[in-house]
This record gives structure tokens, C-alpha cells and sequence, in this order.
């Protein structure tokens, strides 16, 4: 029951902003299941979200920023993966707790800001591989968006290109997955009897981000995820 409550809510969370389904549905289950166990199941469910998105935001697409961010992600995601299938689990619960609060502390400071800052080719080489790094572990792009934040103009662009990014990244991660033994049948199997709780959750995101405060809800999530990262670290250390 635990998961189909975290396929709903995480996917709500997706329709509304386009990203941080991963850090809801990782944050509830990490108390009950090993990552191993959880980022393949969310990797089969965000595949096809990503691409509804995308096809739906298809026209605010840009491959200038899709591109470059995309080409390193990947090259992040590969030590990624092998890190999920050989690193210790408990360490990996305290880094995923320590990540939710920092993109929670992040999101907060870039709410604040009333002008865009110019973006470093510096900071898109760090973003990229962290980012393909947290991808292959937990299927998390968290660093790409804060980056992907300060390259678009409107909501509509910042989903489509980030959900570009993390179709292509979904990919090559379904592959390494498949070839390392994370994905399973079994995995395989639980993930199809999900799938209509994700699109219930993301019809139900789409509808509210056309109904609610898009500011109001980010700050509801960005809190949420900042005691779930918190909960977690002090759950693995005592």
C-alpha cells in the first residue's frame, strides 16, 4: 500500500513542475526498501511521464540546452549505476537524505532571486556529471534543476527541456540497469501494476497546476522534502 500512496503522490508532484517524483517516491519508500529496489521501479515510471511531458511541451523545447546538459549527464550516469549495484545501502540512504536538503536549501534561495543570473559553461560541465551520477544511483537530476531553472524563461520551457533531458538519460540507465542486473522481471512486473496509479497522479498534477498557485505549491514541496531528507539521514546514523 506504501507504494502505490508514493507512486501518486510522487507523480502528482511530476505534473505540477516536471520533476521531483524521484525525491517523493525515493524519500517514502527508503524507509521500508533498499535503493536498489526503488530507482529501477521509478526509472519504468518516469519513462513514460518524461515522455508525455515532452510531447506535450514539445514546441518550448531547446536542443542548445538539451543537447550539451544531456551529452554529460550520460557519462555521469554509467559510475552511477555501478555505484547503486556495489555501494553500501545505508550510506547511500544518508546521501540521498543530504541531497533532498540541499536542493530544498537551493530552490528556496532561487525563488528569492528577481534576475536571472548568466549561466557558466563551468557550472554546466559540475552540474552534468553530478547529475548523471545522482541519475544512475537514484534517478535523481536535482542539480539539473537548478541549472536548467536559470536557462529557461517560463514554466512550460523548464519542463519540456528537463523532462527532454531525463528521457534520454532514462535510456541509457534502462539499459545499464538491464545489463547489470538491477532491473529484473520481477522488478519489471511490479512496475506494470503501478502504472495506472503514475498516470492517475500525473493527470492529477497537470489539472492542479493549471488550478493552483505554482508558487504556493513549490514551497509546500520544497518543505516536504526537506523534512523527508532530514528524517532520512537521522533514521541511517541512530
Amino acid at each position: 500500500m506504501d507504494i502505490i500512496i508514493a507512486v501518486v503522490l510522487a507523480y502528482i508532484v511530476k505534473g505540477i513542475c516536471g520533476f521531483a517524483n524521484t525525491l517523493v517516491f525515493g524519500s517514502i519508500l527508503s524507509y521500508s526498501r533498499n535503493t536498489i529496489n526503488i530507482t529501477p521501479i521509478d526509472l519504468l515510471l518516469g519513462f513514460p511521464s518524461n515522455l508525455i511531458i515532452v510531447w506535450k511541451e514539445r514546441s518550448h523545447i531547446s536542443a542548445k540546452v538539451v543537447v550539451p546538459l544531456s551529452i554529460l549527464v550520460l557519462i555521469g550516469v554509467i559510475p552511477g549505476a555501478l555505484f547503486l549495484k556495489l555501494g553500501d545501502t545505508g550510506l547511500i540512504k544518508i546521501v540521498f537524505g543530504i541531497i533532498v536538503i540541499l536542493v530544498g536549501i537551493e530552490s528556496l534561495l532561487r525563488e528569492r532571486q528577481k534576475v536571472k543570473k548568466e549561466s557558466s559553461k563551468l557550472l554546466l560541465v559540475i552540474v552534468g556529471f553530478i547529475s548523471g551520477i545522482l541519475c544512475g544511483v537514484f534517478g535523481v537530476g536535482a542539480f539539473l534543476v537548478a541549472y536548467i531553472s536559470r536557462t529557461t524563461e517560463n514554466q512550460n520551457q523548464f519542463r519540456g527541456n528537463i523532462c527532454a533531458v531525463f528521457l534520454i538519460e532514462n535510456l541509457l540507465r534502462f539499459y545499464l540497469y538491464t545489463v547489470t542486473g538491477i532491473l529484473s522481471f520481477e522488478i519489471f512486473k511490479d512496475s506494470l501494476i503501478l502504472y495506472p496509479f503514475m498516470i492517475l497522479g500525473l493527470t492529477i498534477g497537470i489539472l492542479l497546476s493549471k488550478k493552483l498557485s505554482e508558487v504556493l505549491i513549490k514551497k509546500i514541496v520544497i518543505i516536504l522534502l526537506m523534512i523527508s531528507g532530514a528524517t532520512l539521514i537521522v533514521n541511517n546514523i541512530f
